[in-house]
């Protein structure tokens, strides 16, 4: 053995002692063998997707916009949703509040981007005709449930018949929203898109009336989407008095019969009963028919269940809001409204919407002097159609139905008739889930295994993972604060004089800029963080510029650098065992 410190010096290659030698290139040596955990590509929910009542694929379509190609964007969007101009406009945008953005400067302004895409688009875009041959399928109304159904199943090749009761199409849509937040020729240039898939549109039909259940004997399937299209009383001594009109009667003659069969307003004092959309709908219509208008609401604004930009705009225009108070009577004078008696509230235990109970504080009364008083505190739907009907199911005002959809014998009910849900965009995910059904039904294919009620159902969906991708999921190592851009408002005079379109829209700039702050959760975008990060370097691009990279498992080690470097978590590392056993299931 060498002495400690002794230099060895070797004069003849017989002289060193046998080492181990690769003669070799790296490549002999497949390292892939140590690892024991698998670097995947994996695709993953966005929690904008997940949260949007009719399933848009939202990251891909931001991320198109982000580049400039609004014509594709478009059509991803159409994909799910025939109504992108309208959604962009009235939604609730329920994708924004879950916006993993929110954290790191503001959530994307979705909605706007929506209507941004609809706005160029359409009225450049080709309509696509068809003269669709399969089956015929009997839809009933033809609001956003409808005619979102009769536009899934006519793109399947399904002949779709739509019966609207009233003169136009478009039921909520149509009557029940004013100009000032959607101007009817945008919901008609949307209309006719559909139509031109050859879906037929008959208006003036009423089932129950002068359309019989007997006369849709040859249809293979029937919707029933009605909606809801009752007020809900206020149920106090007075309300049937002249004066009084209910908000869905007044929203309906102002957008049937325009605003001069309103007129009689200007100048009065009206009182709007409620805290929804309808409410800020009605009383800010009012403003604009010359009214002095008070809403009055039994609870806080912090519980108003309207989109809190309408309840904003609504107080920048100038209309009065009175909480914490409801009304016990209506007062009248010669059979007509001229005070409302309301009385003081406070708020209790939570009831079953989740909100605080509000409770009558006794010897609180007060009498406020009205000239016109618009109840606005929910609605109901009209089932007197379903006399005789004996195979539908009717529980708490609802249309009762079985696997999310089925009603009865080849009949299927949705939209807020069957869901309760009250939003348009609840009802366009609801009839593209109806459009479905009936497909796989019309098929003879098995109803069960249809994903529930509270599930969103995709119409072309990329194979994506149950997985959500929340905010502490994100490397924002590669990402800046940036806040969003405020909304564009017409002047506020001319807001409370004219039903001119209150919000204007973005221009490009403004829409790709906002685009490109997504930070496309759980989605690749090829961004090359991946290979470029790889110490082995076996992550590749796909060859012949197909989308997506290749791993070259013989070599790589399992490190997972890849995954920690990935901006938008759209790669997982999984055991390597449980992914064989994983992938051969």
């Amino acid at each position: 053995m060498a002495e400690k410190g002794k230099i060895i010096t070797f004069r003849k290659v017989e002289e060193v002692p046998p080492l181990a030698v690769s003669l070799a290139d790296t490549l002999y040596n497949k390292t892939g063998g140590w690892r024991y955990l698998r670097p995947v590509y994996e695709d993953k929910r966005a929690p904008c997707t997940f949260n949007c009542p009719s399933g848009e694929d939202i990251p891909v379509y931001l991320g198109l916009i982000s580049q400039g190609r609004f014509l594709e964007a478009w059509e991803v969007i159409r994909f799910e949703n025939p109504f992108p101009a309208v959604t962009g406009r009235v939604c609730p945008h329920p994708c924004e509040i879950e916006c993993n953005r929110k954290y790191y400067g503001g959530a994307i302004s979705i909605h706007r981007l929506e209507r941004f895409v609809a706005d160029i688009v359409e009225e450049k875009a080709p309509k696509v005709t068809s003269k669709p041959e399969g089956p015929k399928v009997a839809i009933i109304g033809s609001g956003p449930a409808g005619l979102s159904c009769a536009y899934h199943l006519a793109r399947k090749g399904y002949r779709v018949t739509v019966f609207e009761a009233l003169p136009e199409p478009g039921g909520l849509m149509r009557y029940g929203i004013p100009d000032y937040r959607l101007p009817k020729e945008v919901l008609m240039r949307e209309i006719a898109f559909i139509e031109a898939l050859g879906v037929d549109i008959r208006t003036g039909m009423r089932l129950g009336g002068n359309l019989s259940w007997g006369e849709l004997r040859d249809y293979a399937a029937i919707f029933l989407a009605v909606g809801f299209s009752k007020n809900r009383g206020l149920e106090v001594p007075g309300e049937n008095s002249e004066g009084v009109i209910p908000a869905l009667e007044f929203l309906k003659t102002l957008n049937l019969e325009g605003p001069g069969a309103l007129k009689a307003l200007a100048g009065k004092k009206v009182a709007v009963i409620g805290g929804g959309n309808s409410a800020m709908d009605a009383a800010r219509s009012a403003l604009r028919l010359g009214a002095d208008v008070t809403i009055y609401y039994r609870r806080t604004r912090e519980e108003m269940p309207a989109i809190p930009a309408e309840i904003e705009e609504a107080e920048e225009e100038g209309i009065r809001m009175e909480f914490l108070t409801a009304p016990v009577e209506i007062i009248s004078s010669n059979g007509r409204a001229s005070g409302v008696r309301f009385i003081k509230m406070r708020l209790g235990e939570p009831d079953s919407s989740g909100r605080p109970r509000p409770v009558p504080i006794p010897g609180s009364e007060y009498t406020v002097d009205v000239d016109y008083v618009i109840p606005a505190i929910g609605q109901e739907a009209d089932l007197s159609f379903l006399d005789g009907i004996e195979e539908l199911r009717v529980e708490k005002g609802r249309i009762k139905t079985e696997l999310s959809t089925l009603a009865g014998p080849r009949i299927f009910a949705g939209g807020d008739i069957a869901t309760g849900f009250g939003t348009v965009t609840h009802a366009i995910g609801s009839g593209k889930r109806a459009a479905l059904a009936i497909d796989r039904f019309l098929k003879g294919e098995a109803l069960e295994g249809f994903p529930p009620l509270e599930r969103n159902v995709y119409a072309v969906l990329r194979p994506v993972s149950e997985t959500i991708v929340r905010f502490e999921d994100l490397n924002l190592a590669y990402y800046r604060w940036e806040e969003p851009l405020p909304p564009k408002l017409i002047p506020i005079e001319k807001r409370r004089t004219s039903f001119e379109e209150v919000n204007l829209g973005l221009d490009v700039d403004e829409a790709t800029k906002e685009a490109k702050r997504c930070f496309a959760c759980g989605t690749c975008v090829m961004c090359d963080n991946c290979l470029i990060f790889c110490p082995d370097r076996v992550i590749s691009r796909k060859e012949n510029g197909a989308f997506g990279y290749e791993i070259d498992y013989d070599y790589c080690k399992g490190c997972g650098v890849c995954v920690s470097e990935c901006p938008r978590n759209a790669l997982s590392l999984k055991e390597e065992f449980g992914f064989m056993k994983e992938a051969k299931e």
